[in-house]
């Protein structure tokens, strides 16, 4: 959420950088809410200091043996009014919240401008794609069937579409990766491991702007005001919801596993075959809070982080900064991590790393006492997948798959895997 001060003075910038992102506020309607709150507000001011001199006449008048009874109407009349007024600011304040909350954040200076993902940017790549010589490499869908460790339609009769049994080979290759990815993250990184609730409630989801914008994309408890969690972002942000941290704790780093949940109600058919687009996937989150005058620096290093997993993994990647009208609704910069896809030659996202600023932040409330005094000040927290294990599966499976329809498995991944080298075909 935008600060309403910054919005009133900065009305220009903030309505190009929604329509930026191919969105229109009602940026006119929030400034004449707010004009006519404060002017209400200078009125409210008045009246009540006036009513504050007006009983203490009162007590003057009683003390020297008069009657203050106009006085005591006049002031009776007056606390009416003040209330009235109250009940309007409060119908005001609400007006004027149900506006300021829909407003995005501001994009940073270096997020190119373009109504799609067709303007994101390339920043780097790594590694080179594997060529398949002699033979077509299969999709991980087929291989994973194959191999007897992914079983999409038992995953279906279980649940519905888009959720997959994982079965011996498969199930330990999703658990070695989950541990190879946070023993990388606390052992190297420096992230601290936290595993919070898979249920969050309204004001967590609030926080992080997953409300009300994304509620549609959103799993909900029928008979609890919870939510299964997107993401791992929305628990750990939440950590300090609410708290002033001091200085001297910042930066923060946190990592978590977690299953994750999402409808993937704007997907539109996408990636329907596999493990791409899951309505239950795990992911490794990394979560960050920082100094404001650093946090963009704190971008690149979580970014390469995750880079980090899928260099050690083999896998060819590139990194993409993201065009303001495939940004977030909190992100004010944004990296994806694609990874390369032998059977449809292309690159698929596997890691999104963000920095949200103060925006999410003052949504919930985190904010730090400066060092040497002063008022409190927002934190700027950062996020990224460190990364989605289902989608590094289907990247292993299709980039280490062999002519014999076995998978090599990783070097870095062989010690969670028992040593295993190779998943061989049943």
């Amino acid at each position: 959420m935008l600060e309403l001060k910054f919005v009133r003075e900065n009305a220009g910038a903030v309505d190009k950088a929604a329509r930026d992102r191919g969105l229109e506020v009602p940026l006119g309607d929030l400034l004449e809410l707010d004009r006519s709150r404060r002017a209400i507000l200078a009125e409210l001011e008045e009246k009540r200091a006036r009513h504050k001199r007006g009983n203490k006449e009162i007590g003057q008048q009683v003390r020297a043996g008069e009657d203050p009874l106009d006085l005591r109407q006049e002031m009776g009349a007056l606390s009416e009014d003040i209330k009235s007024q109250e009940a309007e600011v409060d119908a005001l304040d609400a007006k004027v919240r149900e506006i300021a909350i829909r407003i995005p954040n501001i994009p940073h200076a270096s997020v190119p401008v373009g109504m799609d993902e067709s303007f994101n940017q390339e920043v780097r790549s790594w590694g080179e794609p594997r060529q398949f010589d002699f033979f077509q490499p299969l999709p991980h869908w087929e291989l994973g069937e194959r191999l007897d460790i992914l079983d999409f339609q038992r995953g279906v009769k279980i649940a519905e579409s888009r959720f997959t049994l994982l079965k011996g080979m498969g199930a330990l290759l999703e658990r070695a990766l989950i541990n190879f990815m946070l023993d990388l993250h606390t052992r190297e990184h420096g992230y601290t491991e936290v595993f919070p609730p898979i249920l969050v409630n309204e004001e967590s989801m609030f926080g992080t702007g997953q409300l009300p914008k994304l509620e549609a994309e959103m799993y909900r408890c029928k008979d609890d005001v919870l939510y299964l969690i997107p993401t791992a972002e929305v628990p750990v942000t939440n950590i300090y919801r609410g708290e002033t941290l001091s200085e001297e704790d910042l930066p923060i780093y946190y990592c978590a596993y977690t299953p994750c949940f999402r409808r993937e109600a704007g997907s539109y058919g996408r990636d329907v075959r596999g493990l791409i687009r899951q309505h239950q996937f795990n992911k490794v989150e990394m979560v960050k809070f920082v100094h404001p005058d650093n946090s963009f620096d704190e971008l690149e290093t979580l970014t390469d982080n995750a880079e980090d997993v899928l260099r050690r993994l083999g896998l060819p990647y590139r990194v993409v900064i993201l065009s303001t009208g495939d940004l977030s609704f909190a992100a004010s910069k944004c990296y994806d991590l694609e990874v390369w896809l032998p059977s449809g030659a292309e690159y698929k996202e596997i890691s999104s790393c963000s920095n949200f600023t103060d925006f999410q932040a003052r949504r919930a409330d985190i904010r730090f006492k400066p060092a040497g005094g002063g008022k409190s000040r927002l934190v700027h927290t950062l996020n990224g997948s460190g990364v989605a294990i289902g989608r590094t599966v289907a990247a292993i499976l299709e980039n280490y798959q062999r002519e014999d329809g076995g998978v090599d498995i990783p070097e870095a991944l062989r010690p969670y895997m028992h040593g295993l080298t190779r998943i061989t075909m049943p």
